[in-house]
């Protein structure tokens, strides 16, 4: 029996087609290593979404062909993101790799390891998850119909195209029955989910269905796109008891010669106008947001406009990223380009203004009862880790609780945390037995 070892690089999607590729692994009789050592077989999920991801899915290639060098007998398949942009640069400069496969080529990689008539089951059916066992990732589509200039994802992932509602509320169904609590739903553009089967933006829709899962306790929709955000998700943000109060909007930038520059749908007023309505109809959600800086043209009055307006809004999270000069984008043929020590420093500026909006905002916890849904256990340091609604793992803050010693067994249960201090990135808090 083959032994293969998944490698996963990137965003939580890339997740979900590794665990796909498992699931086909697994019902096709390979048995499922961690161990890239011991593997007979690598197969390397990549990302090429950016410049530093595509370094990190190269080193990882140079990498696991490092283990091949010591053991001649192992394969090194490489997949993904990286693969479906640079096949032929791949092929050419890293002809070591034993063979090489797009985004959704999973009856290849079956081939490529002997299974000439491989067993292609639903892949919700038979998806693997590779997350905490309380939490897993529901992909709502693919691609994107957007023209973004900065961003190579269209080009990738081709365009939006939804999966059924039918299909995503019984795999949700199954991951429940499995022991899920939170269902985190990630797609391209979560906004336009439904208009390409349905004719009509149909996620709230999608989310009513999943609401009615019994013992499904939190749902998270990430990936929000601005233009044309249906309203009708704040509305049944309002009375539901399971669709988290939790809005992740990345809008890029605030200046209107930038949002021009990056063909973005939206204007300064558009996204303030969002932005209030969604604190107005839900006065305890929490914004998320992620801006580029450095983008080609971007001058000090554009990035001093954003800073003003982070600082104005208070989002309660704001992650940012360098721009990231993509071939094949509209954005790779601008002039002006910006010095990446520029847009470093800015970066830099706006991520320690956001540091201290962060720590006011933690610190106003503190004395308060919070609800925390525990994601591990450290049973050396003897604390568990967990996260509030306002929290998606991975990408945002945590509650580190610290009198763990007297509690086992708590993961992936919600608790009671009495909130005993802040940092910028953390809540500490105790378990209250309420």
């Amino acid at each position: 029996m083959k032994k293969i070892n998944v490698i996963t690089l990137g965003c939580p999607k890339n997740i979900v087609d590794s665990e796909n590729l498992m699931g086909l692994l697994d019902i096709n009789h390979f048995k499922l290593t961690n161990d890239a050592r011991e593997s007979d077989v690598i197969i390397i999920n990549t990302c090429g979404f950016i410049n530093e991801a595509k370094e990190e899915s190269i080193q990882t290639i140079l990498e696991a062909l490092e283990l091949k060098k010591e053991d001649p007998a192992k394969k090194v398949f490489v997949a993904g993101c990286l693969t479906q942009r640079y096949r032929k640069e791949i092929e050419k400069e890293i002809p070591e790799v034993d063979a090489i496969f797009g985004t959704e080529e999973y009856g290849q990689i079956l081939k490529a390891l002997g299974k000439g008539h491989a067993a292609l089951d639903n892949l919700q059916r038979t998806r693997l998850i590779s997350t905490p066992r309380h939490y897993a990732y529901l992909k709502i589509s693919e691609g994107c119909n957007h023209t973004c200039g900065f961003c190579a994802i269209p080009a990738i992932r081709g365009k939006h195209h939804s999966k059924p509602i039918e299909q995503l509320t019984d795999e949700a169904q199954r991951l429940v029955e499995n022991g899920v609590k939170e269902i985190i739903i990630v797609s391209q553009d979560t906004s336009y989910y439904g208009k390409d089967l349905y004719g009509r933006q149909a996620i709230t829709d999608l989310l009513e269905k999943l609401e009615a899962i019994p013992d499904l306790q939190w749902i998270r929709p990430l990936y929000w796109y601005p233009t044309n955000f249906p309203l009708s998700v704040l509305e049944l943000m309002q009375q539901s008891d399971k669709l988290v109060h939790y809005l992740d909007l990345p809008i890029q930038h605030i200046s209107e010669r930038m949002l021009r520059l990056m063909r973005r749908g939206d204007t300064r007023e558009s996204i303030i106008r969002l932005l209030k309505t969604a604190r107005k109809m839900v006065p305890d959600i929490t914004l998320r947001t992620t801006v580029i800086v450095g983008h080609p043209g971007e001058q000090e009055a554009d990035f001093e406009e954003l800073l003003r307006f982070a600082k104005e809004i208070e989002f309660d999270r704001l992650g940012s990223f360098t721009y990231s000069d993509e071939d094949g984008t509209a954005s790779y043929l601008l002039p002006d380009k910006v010095e990446e020590s520029v847009a470093k420093e800015r970066q830099q500026a706006l991520m320690e203004q956001q540091s201290e909006i962060s720590l006011q905002k933690n610190q106003q916890f503190i004395g308060k009862e919070l609800t925390v849904l525990i994601d591990e256990l450290d049973s050396v340091q003897n604390i568990y880790t967990g996260r509030t609604y306002r929290d998606a793992p991975e990408i945002d803050n945590e509650v580190i609780i610290q009198n763990a010693e007297s509690k086992a067994g708590l993961t992936g249960s919600m608790q009671r945390v009495k909130i005993i201090d802040a940092t910028e990135y953390e809540l500490y808090g105790e378990l209250t037995g309420s």
